[in-house]
């Protein structure tokens, strides 16, 4: 889109929106000094912006993303920034919008910023999978290959773990209580998808590293265990929560792979600038990758592992899950942000 029509689009939405916070100064003549034809510039803010500040105060974050994106004038990119600071702390002082800032993140924000940055979810989903996926088969036919991704100590406890004579399947024998797995498998789960996430700062090259480690080492396993028939323990009992858990990882390492490529081509902000800005909007998507890894961890805690449920109804809720969750990403928000 261009400039001038970008403008034209959103005039009248800056323009209340500055008027609202005083930004927009009303022009008052002072007599006193009427004589040197000056004037006095009068502030009149509103503290209270109505029940649509925090949706409005998102849109305006995605506009300032957007012009600084499209590389628009720097008189454009200054006007948002100045409204995206004034609002921004005006937003903060409204405690009593808490519930909603957050109600608003989980029906259209986090979406939104998944599908802003569709491309690094794209390469970051084809690495996990394709992992995943090429081992997962390999195996069944070279199965002996497994030894060079995962120790033979490990392949020992997964074969314990998903053994059909267990009790609790998933889970080694003095595994402890649900609540206390549901702990363990939150610090895991976020540890994954931090380290993923984090190592985006080299250049990228370490979220692809830990991205093809991930999936490599859950292909492994998944292969393994098929191939020596525990398919029938191992994938009822990570249907439930894979589609919380990879779609975790896979957006993980769409943030890193955001935070390298500020590095590598900042355009034309500083690298430090570029890397700032970009670490906001990936940090924004991170809190939502977050709350995946705890339903995750939930669900795996607390449906995964109960070996009384049919494999079938299992399948059927991992299916369902999978399916909520395209569809909350390709639709929500879509109308918020078109507004």
């Amino acid at each position: 889109m261009k400039q001038s029509v970008f403008e034209k689009q959103y005039h009248n939405f800056w323009l209340e929106l500055e008027q609202s916070l005083g930004i927009i100064s009303v022009t008052v003549s002072n007599e006193a000094d009427s004589s040197n034809k000056k004037s006095r510039n009068k502030k009149t803010a509103k503290m209270d912006m109505g029940e649509n500040f925090p949706e409005n105060y998102r849109l305006l974050c995605h506009h300032l993303s957007l012009a600084r994106s499209r590389h628009y004038s720097p008189l454009l990119v200054d006007r948002l920034e100045k409204l995206v600071i004034n609002a921004h702390q005006l937003f903060y002082q409204r405690k009593t919008h808490l519930l909603s800032s957050i109600l608003i993140y989980f029906t259209s924000g986090f979406a939104q910023s998944v599908r802003k940055e569709w491309r690094w979810v794209v390469l970051s989903a084809v690495l996990f999978f394709g992992s995943f996926l090429g081992i997962l088969t390999t195996l069944q036919y070279y199965p002996d290959m497994v030894y060079n991704v995962i120790s033979a100590e490990q392949l020992a406890q997964m074969e314990s773990m998903y053994d059909p004579k267990q009790d609790k399947i998933g889970r080694e024998r003095n595994s402890g209580t649900d609540f206390q797995m549901f702990g363990f498998y939150i610090f895991n789960n976020t540890g994954i998808g931090l380290k993923t996430f984090a190592s985006g700062l080299l250049f990228g090259i370490g979220s692809v590293i830990i991205i093809l480690f991930n999936g490599l080492t859950i292909g492994g396993v998944a292969g393994y265990l098929t191939y020596i028939g525990y398919a029938s323990t191992f994938w009822p009992f990570v249907s439930g929560h894979s589609a919380a858990e990879l779609t975790a990882i896979v957006l993980s390492g769409a943030a890193g792979f955001k935070l390298g490529f500020a590095i590598i081509y900042p355009g034309r902000k500083s690298r430090l600038l570029s890397l700032r800005d970009s670490a906001r909007e990936a940090v924004f998507m991170m809190y939502g990758v977050a709350s995946l890894f705890i339903i995750a961890a939930f669900i795996e805690a607390y449906w995964s592992s109960m070996s009384d449920i049919p494999a079938m109804f299992k399948y059927s809720v991992g299916l369902v899950n999978w399916l909520l969750l395209l569809v909350y990403f390709l639709f929500a928000g879509r109308q918020r942000a078109a507004g």
